[in-house]
């Protein structure tokens, strides 16, 4: 009777750890971005990861839209097979200039659409891949907001804001984080004291091929040394030997 007290503590232990890895499943599977990080003002290729989240239902299509406060000129998708994408664009209010050029338009959403027989079914994931750029240089931060359709017609909205200082939503919209560019400049002195010139370089392989030369020369020396130790000392046994014989017969 006194073990019941500690089953029902374990039961409850059990319980709870239950409860905490039942709400993390849910809270872990979002649509994201990956990496979920680029380089302000360069190009890079994304991958927008897709977990299915239902038990019963699978996902048959997913839109991501971009945002058009931070247009991005160069947006191309990459083939995947069972999958139709299209591309929609809109007209800027203010135009923006890459390369030098005036560009008006820009990708405003794509949406990936599932061929006949093609899903992402339960405890599955998909990543839809695209190229982007050239990335902004006045954000630290791009939402692209993000619906993902069931074939029971359910549909979740990937949308909500994640707040600095706030807890996470709870269909919070893929964010990439944009970091600064290095500055660019010429090599430290750090550097230049770590930068190995050819001439040192052949000083140095000269230095150990010589040290080499000179640590085999030594090897073979002593080696030398001891094969005529051996030696010696193998004639001295053959001499003890046939004194014994010598011996032997005088007898």
């Amino acid at each position: 009777m006194r073990s019941t007290p500690a089953r029902r503590t374990a039961g409850i232990v059990l319980a709870a750890a239950a409860g905490v890895v039942a709400l993390a499943g849910p809270a872990s599977a979002h649509v994201t971005v990956q990496p979920g990080n680029a380089q302000q003002g360069g190009y890079t290729a994304v991958d927008f990861r897709v977990p299915n989240e239902s038990d019963t239902a699978s996902t048959v299509k997913l839109e991501v839209n971009l945002p058009l406060d931070h247009p991005l000129a160069s947006v191309r998708t990459l083939p995947l097979p069972g999958w139709t994408a299209t591309v929609e664009k809109a007209k800027l209010d203010k135009p923006i200039k890459v390369h030098g050029n005036d560009v008006n338009e820009a990708v405003s959403k794509i949406t990936w659409t599932a061929d006949a027989g093609t899903k992402i079914a339960p405890g599955q994931f998909q990543e839809f891949r695209v190229s982007l750029g050239p990335l902004p240089t006045d954000t630290e931060s791009m939402a692209f907001k993000a619906l993902q359709t069931y074939d029971n017609g359910e549909v979740v909205r990937w949308i909500d804001e994640t707040k600095a200082g706030q807890p996470e939503p709870a269909k919070p919209a893929p964010v990439l984080t944009l970091t600064k560019a290095p500055a660019a400049a010429g090599a430290s002195p750090a550097a230049d004291s770590h930068t190995t010139h050819p001439e040192a370089t052949s000083s140095q392989d000269q230095a150990a091929s010589s040290s080499d030369a000179k640590s085999s020369d030594s090897t073979a020396r002593v080696l030398g040394v001891v094969g005529i130790v051996v030696g010696v000392i193998g004639a001295g046994f053959g001499v003890l030997g046939l004194r014994r014989k010598g011996d032997s017969a005088a007898s």
